[in-house]
C-alpha cells in the first residue's frame, strides 16, 4: 500500500502543483507579456510625439526623461545620436527589451523602461521553494489517508483468515470511514450467518443421533424378529428422519433469503382452516388477505399448531384477525406454558427447557422456521402469554388492502 497508493496519490499531488506552475508561465508568457509590451509601445510613440515640437530633443529627454524612468536615445536619418537621456542609478534594475519607434524627419527613438517591480533572486528558485513547500505541506494529508486505508486492510486481511468478530476502527466522516462502516456490518451480518450454520449443524447432528439410534435398534430387531410392530418403528424413524432433514434443508435456504415461489395473494384465514382440519381442528376469525409463499405460510401455520398439539394441552384455539395495517394468526393452548424468561429462546433452533435431559430432545426447528418464514413476508412472531395460563403464538404479516 505505501510503495503504491501512497506514491500514487502523491505524485498526482506533484503533478498537479506542476500543471499549475507551467500553466501560470505560459499564461504570463502568452498574455501578460503581449500586455505590457503594447503598454511599453504606447509610452515609447507618447514620448516620439513629445519630441515632434519646437524644442530642443535634448531639453525635453531632459525634462520628461527623469519622469520615464527610461534609458532614451533619438537618432536621425543616418544613425547618428541626437540626444539621449540615461538614468543616473542604472546598474541592477530590470528593464523590458528596447522598442524602437519613428519619429518626424526618418528619425528613430529607442526607449528601454524599466519594470513596474524589481524580483529579487531567480524566479525558478522561487517556484521551487513554493512547490518543494507545498509537497511537504501534502505529504502528511496523503500519509494519514493511505495509512486508514492500511489498517483497513489488515483488519479485512486478519478477519479473512477467520478472524470474524475482528471490526475496523471508523475514523473520519469521510469514504474511508464509509468503507470501513460498510466492512463492520457486512463482517457483521456474515458472522451472524456463520455462528448460525454452525448452531444448526451442530444441534441437527445431535437430534440426529436419537432417531437413527432407534432405528438401528429396530433393525437389529426386525432382523432377529420380523413383526408389524418393528416394521412400523422403523418407517417412523424414517419419517422422523426425513421431517428433520426437510426442515434443515428449509431453514438454510430461508437463512439466505430464497423464495420457493413467487408472493401472491392469499386468505390467511382460509390457509389456518386447512391446516387446522389436518390436525383435527377448527379455525375461527375474519378473512384477511396478505402477500406470500403459499407454502411457506401453510408451513409456518402447520408448525404453530403441532407445537401446540405436541407441547400444549387442550383445548386448542386457532383465530385470525387484524389489528391496523397487520394481519394476526394467533395459536393458543392451556398446557403448563413455557418457563419465565424463555419466552424468546424458543424461537432458537433445537430450543430444550430448562430442566429436560439429553433423552427428552429438543423443540427441534418447528419455531425457528416460524420466525423465518414470516421474517421473510417483512413480518415477526411473538409468544404472548394469556393470563390463565397456557401458551399462545401471535403471527403478524402486513395486511394487503384490497380495493
Amino acid at each position: 500500500m505505501r510503495g503504491r497508493l501512497f506514491l500514487k496519490i502523491y505524485l498526482t499531488v506533484l503533478a498537479g502543483i506542476a500543471i499549475l506552475a507551467i500553466a501560470g508561465i505560459v499564461m504570463v508568457a502568452l498574455f501578460v507579456d503581449r500586455e505590457d509590451r503594447g503598454w511599453v509601445n504606447q509610452r515609447a510613440e507618447l514620448l516620439a510625439a513629445m519630441l515632434s515640437g519646437p524644442e530642443e530633443p535634448q531639453a525635453v529627454l531632459n525634462r520628461i526623461g527623469p519622469a520615464s524612468h527610461a534609458e532614451i536615445e533619438l537618432r536621425d536619418a543616418a544613425g547618428t545620436v541626437v540626444a539621449a537621456y540615461r538614468p543616473a542609478e542604472r546598474d541592477g534594475i530590470t528593464a523590458f527589451a528596447p522598442v524602437t519607434v519613428a519619429v518626424r524627419d526618418g528619425g528613430t527613438l529607442t526607449a528601454r523602461f524599466t519594470l513596474p517591480f524589481r524580483p529579487r533572486g531567480n524566479p525558478l528558485l522561487l517556484l521551487a521553494l513554493v512547490a518543494g513547500l507545498t509537497a511537504l505541506a501534502a505529504w502528511p494529508v496523503v500519509r494519514n489517508l493511505t495509512r486508514r486505508l492500511e489498517r483497513l486492510r489488515h483488519g479485512v486481511e486478519s478477519w479473512g483468515k477467520g478472524n470474524l468478530s475482528l471490526r475496523v476502527a471508523i475514523e473520519g466522516r469521510d469514504e474511508v470511514a464509509s468503507v470501513a462502516d460498510s466492512f463492520n456490518r457486512a463482517a457483521a451480518q456474515v458472522e451472524a450467518l456463520v455462528n448460525s450454520n454452525r448452531s444448526l449443524l451442530a444441534n441437527a447432528s445431535h437430534e440426529l443421533r436419537s432417531p437413527l439410534a432407534r432405528l438401528r435398534m429396530a433393525v437389529h430387531l426386525h432382523e432377529d424378529n420380523p413383526t408389524q410392530t418393528q416394521r412400523e418403528e422403523i418407517a417412523r424413524n424414517l419419517g422422523e428422519l426425513d421431517d428433520l432433514v426437510g426442515e434443515i434443508l428449509l431453514s438454510s435456504r430461508l437463512t439466505h433469503g430464497e423464495r420457493t415461489e413467487a408472493f401472491q395473494p392469499l386468505d390467511l384465514l382460509a390457509l389456518a382452516a386447512e391446516e387446522a382440519a389436518r390436525a383435527g381442528l377448527d379455525a375461527s376469525g375474519t378473512p384477511a388477505e396478505v402477500m406470500g409463499d403459499a407454502r411457506l405460510l401453510s408451513r409456518a401455520i402447520r408448525n404453530l399448531i403441532q407445537n401446540a398439539v405436541r407441547h400444549g394441552a387442550a383445548p386448542i384455539t386457532i383465530s385470525v384477525g387484524s389489528t391496523g395495517a397487520m394481519t394476526e394468526l394467533s395459536v393458543r393452548d392451556h398446557g403448563a406454558g413455557i418457563p419465565a424468561g424463555e419466552g424468546e429462546r424458543v424461537f432458537e433452533p433445537f430450543y430444550r427447557p430448562g430442566g429436560h435431559g439429553e433423552a427428552a430432545g429438543g423443540w427441534g426447528l418447528g419455531l425457528s422456521l416460524v420466525r423465518q418464514i414470516a421474517q421473510l413476508h417483512g413480518g415477526t412472531v411473538l409468544h404472548d402469554p394469556p393470563r390463565d395460563g397456557g401458551t399462545r403464538f401471535i403471527l403478524r404479516l402486513p395486511r394487503l388492502d384490497t380495493p
